[in-house]
Formats: C-alpha cells, structure tokens, sequence
C-alpha cells in the first residue's frame, strides 16, 4: 500500500482567507524530506483565493486532501482534520508559517525512538511582518528555551508550553483525550493543558524547525479567546487538577502579587474551590500581605506566583530557589 493511502503522518493545515502564505506554508509539508505524509488542507469559509490556490495545488500532489468545514473556527477545522486523518502521527500546522524542511522527519525520528514521550514541538524562527512587539519576541527566547517533559510539565501554567504549528503527537491522544474544544478559551494552550493533566509527556527538539510568522492577524492579537483573562481562567482549572496531586497542602497556597490586577486573576483560583491563605508582596506598606523577606522556611506553605511583569517570575524563581523552596512542590510560576 502506498504512502499515499497509508500515510505515516497527517499534517493538518486550516486555513481562513490566507491567499498570500497558504502555497508557500503548503509547499514547506510537500517538501519534506520525510514522505510517507498526508497532507489536510482544511478550508474554514475563506471568501478569497485561498480555496482557488490549494485546488489547484492538490491536482498536483495526491498527498493533499481538501476539505471543507463550514462551523467557523480554528478548533472546528482542527477537529475536522483530526476526524479525518489516517496516519499514526498527527502534525499542525498553520497557513502563514514555514516549516523545515527534515522537521517531519526528526519529530518521526524522535517519538519512534522515545516510546515514552506522546506529545513532541520544537524551537521555531520568529519572523515579525510588522513593527516588533518585544513581548511576543520575549515568549519565543521563553518558549525556545525548555525542552524537557520535567521543564514543560514546571512551566505549563506560565505560557503555552509547545508553540502550536510546531506540534506532533501520537493520534492516541486523540482517540483517548478528544481534539480541540471550542470555548470561550485559547483552545490549543486548552488542549496541551488537558493532555499534560492525563498524564502525557511533552517535549521539545532543541532545533529551530519552524518559521514563526508574526501579521497583525494573528488570532492571539484579534480574538477574545486569547486574552490575558481567558489564559488565567484555564489555567486555573487545570492548576486545581494539578494541585490535587502536587501540592502537599492543597487546597490552600499562597498568591505571590497583591496588585489588583493578581487579586482579580487569584479570583478564578477561588472559583476552582482552592483557598487563598494570603497574599505576599515585595513592599512593606502592603497591610494585607506578607513581604517576601518575611516569608518562613520551605515546606510550610505553597506559592502560586502570579506576577506577570516581563522577567519577574525568574527573579521570584531565584529568590525562592534561594530559600530552598522546590520548584513544583513548594511553588509553581503562574505568569
């Protein structure tokens, strides 16, 4: 049986309305080294000549699959792919990037010689089309910067772990944990968050196989469902999970951060049914909070560290690393 028919590797591919990246983004999949692939290109109510290209394109290729969901979404065609794939492995990837040409072919690689790791991405490129924004450039260096399942499953609850059109795991994640949901959430920091909480293990190839594409269309720019409070909200549903299991004195913690900005996000924490003991701040004059140098010895409380300031979370890492606090069993970073 062919590759064709037989894939190894579905590679999913929505796309909206994405006429002037979607050949090149589809061209950088057929042109992997690695070829036992197929190929799903999903078309999500486009009204420009995206459809007209990637028809055209797939009366060249066999490996291409076209279909159509018309429930608007990226989690919809998300799930319209993965219902519909045949391979082994499941890919993403998105209609404005770039991938490496042999990233197939070293994500394979590497699940087939690592039985123990489920869920594999990579280090990307970021190429910004617009004026840089130095928070999106701060999340790749973060995000490029862990590649461990034990670093992943510390870092969870900070960002997305595993940059999404870098993803490749096996379908029996699918088939046991389900695919995308569709939410008032960013559904794919939901996924990787949901599947982490099964149990699965994730890493990261410490290689740059992607080209991280950076419009003003991004969704993380233009959709509610990638807020700041959105984020927040999901992850304190599956922190409490979490914290079931790892937190010696669940269901209590403590909030590092006494802003009003933390205490409104600490309220989705109460919402799960975990109990703020308190509050610690790195100014005295804070009546209603413990100043961090007053903080007692490890092993009699648990910190969630919420303070989203560009480089705090690594300057409270340190200084509760300092004071012999264990990174996921007195504290966690949730920035």
């Amino acid at each position: 049986m062919s590759s064709e028919t037989n894939p190894k590797v579905s590679v999913i591919l929505p796309f909206y309305n994405a006429e002037k990246t979607l050949k090149t983004a589809a061209e950088s999949i057929l042109n992997q080294t690695f070829h036992g692939i197929e190929l799903l290109l999903i078309n999500n109510n486009s009204t420009d000549a995206s459809l007209k290209i990637v028809s055209a394109l797939a009366k060249t290729d066999k490996r291409i699959r076209l279909l159509n969901e018309t429930t608007t979404g990226v989690a919809n065609a998300m799930n319209c792919g993965l219902k519909n794939a045949r391979g082994r492995f499941i890919s993403r990837m998105d209609a404005d990037d770039v991938a490496h040409p042999e990233k197939l072919q070293k994500q394979y690689n590497y699940l087939e010689n690592n039985p123990s790791i489920d869920f594999l991405g990579s280090e990307v490129e970021y190429v910004p089309h617009i004026a840089e924004n130095k928070g999106f450039r701060r999340f790749v260096d973060w995000a490029n910067s862990f590649h461990t399942p034990e670093e992943i499953a510390l870092k969870q609850f900070i960002e997305i772990p595993v940059i999404n059109p870098t993803i490749f795991f096996r379908r029996e994640l699918y088939e046991k944990y389900g695919g995308c949901r569709d939410g008032n959430f960013p559904e794919d920091y939901e996924m990787q968050l949901r599947y982490l909480s099964q149990g699965a293990q994730m890493a990261k190839l410490p290689e740059k196989l992607l080209e991280w594409h950076d419009y003003s269309t991004r969704l993380t720019r233009t959709d509610e469902r990638y807020s700041t409070e959105a984020f927040f909200q999901t992850k304190a549903f599956y922190f409490k999970q979490w914290s079931e299991q790892h937190n010696p004195f669940h269901p209590n913690i403590w909030i590092w951060g006494a802003g009003r900005k933390t205490r409104q996000r600490s309220a989705f924490l109460q919402e799960q049914g975990l109990n703020i003991e308190g509050y610690i701040d790195i100014k005295k004059t804070k009546p209603d909070a413990i100043f961090y140098q007053d903080l007692p010895q490890s092993g009699q409380l648990f910190i969630v560290s919420m303070v989203t300031n560009a480089g705090a979370g690594e300057k409270i890492r340190e200084f509760l690393i300092q004071r012999n606090y264990a990174e996921g069993k007195d504290f966690i970073l949730m920035g």
